[in-house]
């Protein structure tokens, strides 16, 4: 091991073991998949980089030397398909190992990867292709998402090439009638990558393409202020915002790896459970732990069940683990007795608040802290409790110290401890702060509202308590102005999840002629629970008891299941939607009465 991130980031500790300074360092030409992948695969070619397989029984173990060759020849094929440097390339590949290949070869190219989820409809994907002007797309043969391509490239001028990766499976070939676990095992080993092919018309086979190409490439110069990775992040009104980030965005991620994820390079395997559609796979499954020249575990699955992965950090010895709260939530509720758990050693959540009740679960049954942290599509990490801190349950943690971050008022000036603010990070434009998004591409009034008067506005709310520790109270969008009062939503879901009736939940406002805003409880209850008029009472009486009355939820809905991400996080947003749409359709009826309408 060449311990290879020193080269990158140093840090110095105080006299009581917290990370009190960190700084980045790296030439002007650094490109990340040159500079760490191909060095670390150049020394040390059989270093393990990815454990990686799926429920139909397929495994593969990818060295570093495996993914220069294969990100090599990706490469070659790539530009042969007319892939070029500064080419905007939407990759959706679930968690296929293709998707690692195909984004180290696209920032070799200097192409522009544009992740994305497989779970896009006709309208998302249209706009997506149009609005980034899309050049390619790589995308999965796993479920709809190629119908979806096929039926609004037509109206996409830009999108030249379709690029369409056979899956292997990816969970969904385990429920067809003509399943086959044999043929799907037999894909295993190094032999076997890239093996299994397809044909649809109109577009070009990757895998295949990639197997026939060279596996010679001789380096593209790259600058590291250059486009290198973009997300589309979406928010409660509008179409998404496009998020472009440069290479100092993989560097950044280093911190995300070594201080928070606590990956080791040597004998440790890292688990963050992402779809590489999101931002947190990058944040987990690539950049950082890379750098750190560690291993990640890859699952390529459908859908998240806590037994099944449970038993995989079993069977392959899993030391460091992320998630969302809800997918630890969903293992608390499993048989969680039967897994012996033996080899984790460190645990890290992000994506949403942990509440203090989970907290406590997992640190009775484990005997492990999950160590909560903070981040945007717009960010690496930036608040976090990092290895060797002592979490207060329930709160972020402290500033990442690589970032100048306060909490600041409407009119920013800094709040007082307990006040709550915006979140609110230092952005000079002639030095950027490292990993911070450069803008919101082909959007400069957007970029224009986010970043102003020397900060970058997140756009979340959080409060600062005595001892510097930040705790989260919501999205701008998601804090309730109820009679005069601020209430965040995430401080009345840890006190709802302590009931022993509620299984799941998520407060929102909805709008009342009194107080503005009324809270609104959404649970999904506990089985042998009924949401009868007397327990509506009692969860209302026992959040009153708990926390400050005024914040009690004034409306309790209870519902079969809440909606989710593909990563689990509870969208808020759509309950929003989905009560300005009843209320919408009831003000109609009201009207139609009266004789309005």
């Amino acid at each position: 091991m060449r311990y290879l991130s020193e080269n990158y980031l140093s840090e110095s500790r105080d006299r009581t073991g917290q990370v009190a300074h960190l700084s980045l360092h790296y030439p002007n030409t650094f490109n990340w998949a040159y500079d760490v992948v191909d060095d670390i695969a150049t020394v040390e070619p059989d270093r393990p980089a990815m454990v990686w397989c799926n429920p139909e029984g397929e495994e593969h173990r990818f060295s570093f030397g495996d993914m220069k060759y294969w990100s090599d020849k990706c490469a070659n094929f790539l530009v042969a398909q007319g892939v070029r440097k500064g080419d905007a390339v939407l990759v959706i590949l679930r968690r296929h190992y293709q998707f690692w290949i195909c984004a180290l070869a696209l920032h070799k190219i200097g192409a522009l990867l544009v992740p994305a989820t497989f779970m896009l409809r006709e309208h998302d994907l249209e706009y997506r292709l149009k609005a980034a002007g899309i050049k390619a797309v790589v995308c999965t043969d796993a479920g709809a998402i190629a119908d979806v391509c096929d039926a609004v490239a037509p109206s996409c001028p830009d999108l030249k090439v379709k690029m369409l990766v056979a899956a292997g499976g990816a969970g969904l070939a385990v429920s067809e009638p003509s399943f086959e676990p044999s043929r799907h095992r037999s894909l295993s080993g190094p032999e076997h990558v890239c093996e299994l092919t397809c044909d649809r018309p109109g577009w070009v086979d990757f895998n295949a393409g990639v197997r026939a190409a060279s596996d010679f490439w001789g380096r593209i110069p790259t600058t590291v202020d250059e486009p290198m990775i973009m997300y589309f992040s979406s928010g409660t009104s509008g179409n998404p915002k496009m998020v472009l980030h440069d290479y100092t965005y993989a560097l950044a991620h280093t911190i995300t790896a070594k201080l928070w994820h606590n990956v080791v390079g040597d004998h440790g395997l890292h688990f963050t459970i992402a779809d590489t559609g999101w931002g947190k796979a990058v944040w987990g499954k690539f950049y950082g732990a890379w750098t750190m020249e560690a291993c990640v575990f890859t699952y390529d699955f459908d859908r998240f069940h806590a037994d099944e992965i449970l038993s995989l950090i079993d069977r392959y010895g899993v030391t460091t683990l992320c998630c969302p709260p809800t997918m630890y939530r969903l293992m608390m509720q499993s048989d969680f007795k039967r897994y012996r758990l033996n080899s984790l050693v460190y645990c890290t959540t992000a994506g949403e608040a942990l509440n203090p009740d989970l907290y406590d679960f997992w640190k009775k049954h484990t005997g492990l802290t999950i160590y909560e942290g903070f981040g945007q599509t717009e960010t690496p990490l930036t608040v976090a409790n990092l290895n060797g801190s002592h979490p207060k349950p329930g709160s972020m943690g402290k500033i990442v110290p690589l970032y100048d971050i306060r909490v600041l008022r409407d009119d920013g000036t800094e709040c007082e401890d307990g006040e709550t603010g915006e979140i609110c990070i230092r952005y000079d434009r002639e030095h950027k702060p490292e990993g911070i998004m450069v803008g919101y591409y082909r959007d400069p009034e957007k970029t224009a509202e986010a970043i102003h008067d020397g900060w970058y506005h997140t756009g979340d709310t959080a409060w600062r308590d005595e001892d510097n520790y930040l705790w989260y109270v919501g999205r701008n969008d998601d804090v309730i102005k109820s009679s005069g009062y601020r209430i965040g939503p995430t401080e009345i879901e840890s006190v709802l999840l302590t009931h022993a009736a509620v299984r799941e939940c998520a407060v929102t406002g909805v709008p009342d002629p009194v107080r503005g805003k009324a809270v609104k409880a959404t649970i999904v209850l506990q089985v042998g629970y009924e949401g009868t008029p007397e327990l509506t009472k009692e969860l209302q009486r026992y959040v009153k008891q708990e926390t400050a009355p005024y914040k009690f939820p004034r409306i309790i809905d209870y519902v079969d299941a809440l909606p989710k991400t593909v990563n689990g996080k509870i969208r808020r947003v759509a309950i929003r939607k989905r009560d300005e749409e009843l209320a919408a359709a009831k003000a109609d009826a009201q009207d139609k009465k009266d004789g309005l309408i």
